[in-house]
């Protein structure tokens, strides 16, 4: 006779990976889904699935030397917190420690404000390492080889999965994305599938961007589509390479692995923050305070912990965050603003 019940026969490897698999739900909508209150049980990106899995990997690893009696996921998840614990004691980081505590969480079904959620570091941006200063990776990249890449990561603030992915179809005219969001506005607002409403989205995002040319970036983080205005004095350079380049053919052959792509891509949207934003003193103050009755200005963003009292434009900071691919402007000001 078969065995009834074979989930206790697999080792944690599968049970794991069983366990995460079933929450795949790549291009269903996340938004509807926080609407019906499913989202908990759901992974809605590839990136994020690969990186809640490589983790959950080295918690499975620490089980298996750790606790080698313990052979099936439920009763690991007694020493989820034990395992967290160990990686904050060996000095990683507060974002790679809170990746995996989301990891785990996911895997568990442990919200973060269960009880039993494990609290992680702090994380402050006087910690960031990355992009900061010169390291040793620096010193096997070359800047005059490399210099078109520098030049074109500057002048479009792509990811490096973005840049290994553009072909040379995916640049577009301003002139072709007012003609396309014409198109679609004919059609009557109430008869808009969702694919155009958040396709129009995009293009009436471009429309905010005087630049005469935009690079179309189809699959960036979270799956999100946008159209990224090609900035700054090498623009004509970047284009030529881009139009040079058959419609199917990847832009960039070679990315080199020491290029501190993220460095070049907050130069970016620094450039297009001082680009937009007004001087503090002259955005008006079109706010009143409910609890004091003082009036302040609702466009102005004030940052925190080690930049606090800093104060930045609302509105230019929407704009670096939809050329960047973001959705918060939180995140703008704590990872790519800088030297202001």
């Amino acid at each position: 006779m078969g065995r009834k019940n074979k989930t206790y026969y697999k080792d944690l490897h599968q049970q794991a990976y069983d366990r995460l698999t079933e929450m795949l739900a790549f291009g269903e909508s996340k938004k509807e889904a926080v609407a019906e209150g499913t989202e908990k049980d759901k992974i809605f990106s590839v990136n994020t699935y690969k990186s809640y899995w490589k983790h959950i990997k080295y918690f499975l690893r620490f089980i298996k030397q750790k606790h080698p009696e313990c052979t099936t996921l439920k009763g690991a998840k007694k020493y989820v917190n034990e395992w967290l614990q160990s990686r904050a004691d060996e000095e990683l980081s507060a974002w790679t420690v809170q990746l995996e505590a989301k990891a785990l969480g996911k895997l568990y079904g442990i919200e973060p404000d269960d009880e039993d959620y494990f609290k992680p570091p702090k994380r402050n941006r006087e910690d960031i390492k990355r992009s900061r200063s010169d390291c040793v990776r620096d010193e096997h990249f070359s800047k005059t080889n490399n210099d078109e890449l520098i030049k074109f990561c500057r002048g479009t603030g792509l990811r490096r999965r973005e840049l290994g992915e553009l072909r040379g179809k995916d640049l577009v005219r301003c002139e072709q994305i007012a003609a396309d969001a014409a198109q679609l506005e004919q059609i009557p607002e109430e008869e808009r599938a969702p694919s155009v409403t958040k396709r129009l989205e995009m293009l009436r995002d471009a429309m905010l961007f005087p630049q005469e040319w935009f690079v179309h970036v189809r699959n960036g983080k979270g799956g999100r589509e946008r159209l990224s205005p090609i900035i700054g004095k090498n623009a004509a350079q970047i284009v030529e390479r881009i139009v040079d380049t058959p419609a199917e053919e990847k832009v960039w052959q070679h990315i080199h692995t020491s290029a501190d792509i993220h460095a070049y891509r907050a130069e970016y949207a620094t450039a297009i923050y001082k680009a937009y934003a007004r001087p503090i003193g002259e955005i008006p103050y079109d706010r009143v305070n409910k609890g004091t009755g003082k009036r302040f200005q609702g466009d102005v963003y004030t940052c925190r912990k080690d930049e606090a009292g800093k104060k930045l434009d609302k509105a230019a900071m929407l704009l670096c965050s939809k050329a960047l691919g973001h959705n918060r402007i939180s995140v703008v000001a704590d990872n790519y603003i800088r030297g202001l």
